[in-house]
């Protein structure tokens, strides 16, 4: 297993090639890295007692950035903290991670912010808190939104619980503009989706499942979309996982709506099939839908209508699990496999490591306006190293969450995360 350490000693990585995708650019050059900080980036660094760390077939990057997780805390630490939460993401070479607010109590003020971020200032990572869009996350009233942002917050979601009341998303919409913040709501309408288990269609009538059928999104991303137009407020779109989805955002790009959109590497990768053996790890929300849908998703990503990939990590506890799938709970985790699952599907549908790498780090900073620098002397390490040729297979003991939901157990893979670097710590 890959351990924490302090990166408080001398170090040089050679013979990698640097990606930067921040200034976009690339080059074959050696980074020497003494206590945590990077001294020098050049040809042929030979510095004594320093640790050579042979980069050699690998590509040298910049952290990885998530704008969707759960880290369940405060409330649910049996399921996560943000402490097992960070080590999560560094096995999947995140050094920033956005958190989403639906814990218990919802984090839906300015005291709760101030909560995450002082538990956050010690661990290895950098770690975002998104606040609520409504008190408690009822959908009624809009929560302390301005105390929030003040206190750190970095954009606001009611994620998990669609905002049903469109003049309190239009309020919430009006009063961001004030921060230049995006408002992410949870884009279904839980009317149409019922009871719906997965996606309707073939297979849930082949296994006997009630169904939620794709306009269950589309309908509410229309709705929002509108309503952005209306306010000229910023929305970002979370997990967008329909074909429809992804038509209706292309248009209101081009009418000019301030309109953001991510999508996670399970809905790239899988397609409802994953579920012919009510595995209920697979059981997300939004869910998986068909191969029609998994192919507007990755053009959509390609053409640049969705904009990054966020991992919605969701630990869940066995027993959440474990149960009839009608009453299991949507949601697996994410980190450790985001990018080795995205990099197969998106090589196989022609994207370059190039684009991948932006949509892993410089795409999703832009849209929440996290400042990184790339590669320059006198910053800190913030560093993810990627190893194209290493073939694996998904185990248990490559988790490092508290939670081990997720259908890719005994997945093979043929890249890797080899190193991670972030706030004077390297995980290796």
């Amino acid at each position: 297993m890959k351990k924490l350490k302090k990166n408080d000693k001398k170090m040089i990585l050679k013979n990698g090639l640097i990606i930067d995708p921040y200034k976009n650019i690339k080059y074959y050059k050696d980074i020497f890295i003494d206590n945590g900080i990077i001294k020098d980036i050049s040809k042929d660094i030979d510095v004594k007692d320093a640790t050579v760390i042979d980069c050699k077939k690998k590509i040298i990057t910049c952290g990885f950035v998530d704008l969707h997780a759960h880290f369940r805390e405060p409330g649910h630490e049996n399921k996560e903290t943000i402490e097992t939460g960070s080590l999560s993401a560094m096995a999947g070479g995140y050094t920033d991670v956005c958190i989403m607010p639906n814990t218990d109590p919802p984090i839906d003020s300015p005291e709760s912010i101030k909560f995450l971020l002082d538990r956050a200032a010690l661990l290895p990572i950098n770690i975002y808190p998104i606040g609520a869009i409504t008190k408690a996350q009822r959908g009624k009233e809009l929560a302390e939104i301005a105390g929030m942002i003040s206190s750190g917050a970095i954009a606001i979601s009611d994620d998990g619980l669609p905002v049903e009341n469109g003049n309190v998303l239009r309020f919430a919409l009006e009063y961001s503009k004030m921060f230049d913040i995006p408002v992410i709501n949870h884009a279904e309408d839980v009317c149409l989706r019922a009871d719906g288990l997965m996606n309707e269609g073939f297979m849930s009538t082949m296994l006997g499942l009630d169904g939620n059928p794709d306009i269950a999104e589309s309908t509410m991303i229309y709705r929002d979309l509108s309503i952005a137009e209306y306010t000229g407020g910023k929305i970002h779109i979370p997990h967008v996982s329909s074909a429809k989805s992804v038509e209706l955002i292309r248009q209101y790009k081009e009418k000019g709506v301030s309109v953001t959109a991510e999508v996670t590497p399970h809905h790239l990768y899988a397609t409802d099939k994953i579920l012919e053996n009510y595995n209920s790890n697979a059981k997300v929300a939004p869910p998986i839908r068909t191969d029609v849908d998994r192919d507007a998703l990755i053009k959509g990503l390609q053409s640049g209508i969705i904009d990054c990939i966020a991992t919605d990590h969701a630990p869940h506890s066995i027993e959440d699990k474990e149960c009839d799938f009608d009453q299991a709970s949507c949601g697996m985790i994410g980190l450790e496999t985001a990018f080795s699952l995205s990099y197969e599907i998106l090589t196989k549908n022609g994207s370059s490591i190039e684009e991948i790498i932006n949509w892993f780090t410089s795409k999703p900073s832009h849209i929440l306006g996290i400042k990184k620098n790339g590669f320059s002397i006198g910053l800190e390490a913030d560093i993810c190293i990627i190893d194209l040729d290493k073939k694996w297979t998904f185990k248990r003991e490559n988790i490092y969450s508290k939670s081990y939901n997720t259908p890719f157990l005994g997945q093979k893979f043929n890249s890797s995360i080899y190193m991670v670097m972030s706030k004077g710590y390297y995980f290796k």
